[in-house]
């Protein structure tokens, strides 16, 4: 069934409506007539069936059924903090990070980032990179769309540490001498076993991996060292392999939950 994220003003508590692209696919793409259900979702966990009682070119109107019970997301609120990689990357980590169960992705600069980033063209960016993200949230039946953040500096992201309960470092030099996630997320899952819905930063290098140095200053600012296994990723392979195995430890494909 066609899924749509909408602003919470948008719907009441026995309408919703749908605008501009979203009313234009249901309509013209979908045929949507009345009488036909959808989905539809506020964003911040409110989850809805719909029919269809009138349709326009600009606004599609709806009856709410019922409301849906929010069963989507990961019980960790995982931020990928990933530094800028070549080409259009990103745009992957994004899609299928959010097809994962992502939270929110911080995008960042750090010493061996080798694209060459023009603030002039963020505002483009991120509308690109957010409606990437909406379109991957519909389409994985996610409850909310996850943040995209403006790209900042490495001082800036090693100031964010402290909002989190655990900050992962992902360093390829870590793996090799054979310490993984595993025993690092078992005490974690622990300690946070009745705590809520814990907060997660995963850092992510480019494609050159974090230098020495950044990987001290990490340490110091509160990050756990991770390895990924034996073998060398790709960035883009290695926040999703990682995003995989938090999935797994929070509970969503059999692991112990810490719920």
């Amino acid at each position: 069934m066609q899924r749509y994220f909408v602003a919470p003003e948008q719907m009441t508590e026995e309408t919703v409506v749908l605008t501009g692209e979203d009313a234009r696919h249901m309509g013209s793409v979908m045929r949507g007539k009345p009488g036909d259900p959808f989905i539809a979702c506020d964003g911040q966990g409110r989850d809805v069936l719909a029919n269809i009682t009138s349709v326009n070119k600009d606004a599609i109107r709806a009856d709410i059924v019922r409301t849906l019970p929010d069963s989507a997301e990961m019980s960790w609120r995982v931020t990928v903090a990933q530094s800028l990689p070549k080409g259009d990357k990103l745009e992957t980590v994004i899609q299928k990070g959010t097809e994962a169960g992502a939270y929110a992705f911080q995008p960042f600069l750090s010493r061996r980032t080798v694209v060459q980033y023009d603030d002039r063209k963020e505002a483009k960016r991120l509308d690109r990179w957010r409606k990437i993200a909406k379109e991957a949230a519909e389409q994985s039946h996610r409850s909310r769309i996850p943040e995209i953040r403006a790209v900042c500096g490495w001082k800036s992201l090693l100031g964010q540490f402290g909002q989190y309960d655990i900050v992962l470092f992902c360093y390829e030099e870590e793996g090799r001498t054979g310490e993984g996630m595993r025993r690092v997320l078992a005490g974690f899952r622990n300690r946070t076993a009745k705590a809520g819905a814990p907060g997660v930063l995963l850092v992510v290098g480019p494609e050159g991996g974090f230098a020495p140095e950044e990987a001290e200053e990490a340490m110091t600012a509160g990050a756990v060292w991770i390895g990924l296994g034996k073998r060398i990723l790709r960035t883009e392979t290695a926040a999703l392999y990682a995003l995989a195995c938090l999935a797994y430890e929070a509970g969503e494909m059999g692991g112990e939950s810490n719920a």
